[in-house]
């Protein structure tokens, strides 16, 4: 094919330095004075809501992202200006040393030394900065092998707090527990394993995350959009969908790395993290997260590869290999080859690529699996596959009668389909894989609290149901939406009939119970059309 090579390897952001220094010993002395102020910042911070009575807002941090990063939008717009990406405010009155202020240094210095592997992250970690990754971790989440919840912990929040940092800054006194291990299932019908850290491991693993998490904003290009500050699932969708749609379709790559978390490799994922960050105290703690092993039932386990899915830390570091391994490669190797049009949408380890030509699709489909595979990865045989999604109005020459195609990309199928004024676009319905499993949910959800009563029964519900509303709910997405809610209507219905022998429910009794208890009607949260300003 024609086309200069594409190559497998790649030379990637710069180099490490080569000089290594020792990890710190317990890091900045701190006064009682200071651990005093830094425990009345934290209750402050949590006594005071979010757009309180004040009018002031929570303690925020905005990570800088590097404007140079960025490439061109399907319309050709640039990123943000430099200065509207180190902004960041903390709530009152913020002291040299707050998080903040620590967090926006890191991303400045790594800005300037692009090249530079930094030495010192560690250093940043004191009581306040444990005090604001305890406020940051999730209180409500399942507990780890030692039965500990955050309640517990937060009866002697400060003790705690200063012994973990005292033990993580000093080396072999830090020991990481094994992750419990549960399997949670998939649209597929098989299951996926899902780790559940210690809520002490859950606090260290957030406070090195907002660690390298600025420094490494740096480095990430705009391709990726998965586990990154100001970035959600719904841009990654939109995005696919207007390049898409301005490129007339084209041929798409649908990439689906086979157990990712598992196939981790430790040795290149340390060799990755070395170009940027040479950290020893945050060094040994990755290292002992990745060989703590996992516990399921009695059964302790240390895979050689890997990293628990469902940790504080998991989604940086898949980030930051998978920034390398494909990221990197695809803007650097793969696009400056390309005869026509070519992008990538990413997000965590699902991803698609879409070509405008129908050989630079197969050259990177031949190209993929060799590159994957020296990081240890491998392509799933079944589900990756390469597709014709040009549009209709260009398949008039074509001799395939069966029409574009369509795939999954984030629980959505993407379809091509007419808007009203006629032309063509790319739609976005709920996969129906998802939807099913969806329902399923729903009614065996159902089906175990239909004996409570209707009042708890439908503040429940209606919770449920802006959930779903909340994710599926996307321009062109309405009639799956409003399906979804007349199915769940009829479910409840069912089973509210069905409480005894006695229960009988028609559909008059139905409808006086929700004249008292309505449900609340599909809407569309994530409009990618605005209405027009009144002139």
């Amino acid at each position: 094919m024609g086309g200069p090579a594409i190559s497998a390897d790649s030379s990637v952001v710069g180099e490490a330095t080569n000089q290594r220094t020792p990890a710190r010993g317990r890091g900045a002395d701190t006064s009682g004075r200071d651990e005093r102020w830094a425990l009345g910042r934290y209750r402050q911070t949590k006594a005071t809501k979010r757009g309180g009575k004040d009018g002031r807002e929570s303690e925020q941090f905005v990570v800088a992202v590097k404007a140079g990063n960025r490439s061109e939008g399907p319309a050709g717009a640039k990123g943000l200006p430099d200065t509207e990406s180190l902004e960041g405010k903390m709530q009152g009155n913020s002291g040299p040393n707050s998080v903040s202020t620590k967090q926006q240094r890191i991303a400045e210095l790594a800005r300037q030394m692009p090249e530079k592997a930094m030495t010192s992250l560690s250093y940043h970690m004191d009581l306040e900065w444990m005090f604001e990754a305890y406020r940051r971790t999730r209180k409500d989440g399942a507990a780890g092998i030692d039965g500990r919840t955050a309640k517990d912990y937060e009866a002697n929040l400060e003790s705690n707090l200063r012994s973990l940092l005292d033990r993580a800054k000093s080396g072999d006194r830090y020991k990481a527990p094994p992750v419990r291990r549960v399997h949670i299932p998939k649209g597929d019908g098989s299951t996926r394993p899902l780790g559940i850290p210690t809520f002490e491991d859950k606090v260290l693993q957030r406070a090195v995350v907002m660690a390298l998490e600025p420094l490494y904003e740096q480095d990430f290009l705009d391709c990726s959009y998965g586990f990154r500050p100001g970035r959600s699932a719904h841009q990654a969708l939109r995005e696919v969908q207007s390049r898409l749609t301005l490129m007339g379709g084209g041929w798409v790559l649908d990439v689906d790395l086979r157990k990712f978390f598992d196939t981790l490799d430790h040795r290149h994922l340390r060799e990755i993290l070395a170009k940027r960050m040479r950290d020893g105290v945050i060094e040994r703690l990755i290292g002992k997260w990745l060989n703590a092993g996992f516990m399921e039932g009695s059964m302790l386990s240390f895979p050689e590869s890997g990293t628990p899915q469902g940790g504080v830390v998991s989604p940086l570091l898949a980030n930051i290999y998978l920034h390398e391994v494909i990221d990197a490669w695809f803007e650097q190797e793969v696009r400056p080859r390309m005869r026509g049009r070519a992008f990538m949408i990413r997000y965590a380890d699902d991803l698609v690529m879409g070509f405008s030509r129908e050989e630079d699709a197969r050259r990177v489909m031949t190209v993929l699996p060799k590159r994957l595979e020296r990081y240890g990865l491998t392509l799933h045989p079944d589900k990756t596959r390469l597709l014709d999604f040009r549009s209709p109005r260009n398949r008039k020459d074509s001799d395939d009668d069966e029409g574009p195609g369509n795939f999954d990309f984030l629980g959505f199928t993407h379809h091509w389909a007419k808007s009203r004024k006629g032309n063509w676009v790319v739609k976005q319905k709920t996969a129906s894989s998802r939807f099913t499993r969806a329902m399923k949910r729903m009614k065996g959800w159902l089906r175990s609290v239909r004996h409570l009563p209707i009042p708890t029964q439908h503040k429940a519900l209606c919770q449920k149901l802006r959930g779903h509303y909340g994710y599926y709910g996307i321009t062109g997405n309405s009639h799956g939406i409003a399906r979804f809610r007349f199915l769940v209507t009829r479910l409840w219905k069912k089973w509210l009939g069905r409480r005894s022998n006695r229960a009988h429910m028609n559909w008059e009794r139905f409808k006086r119970i929700l004249e008292r208890h309505p449900l609340p009607l599909a809407r569309i949260p994530h409009p990618i059309y605005r209405p027009a300003a009144n002139p």
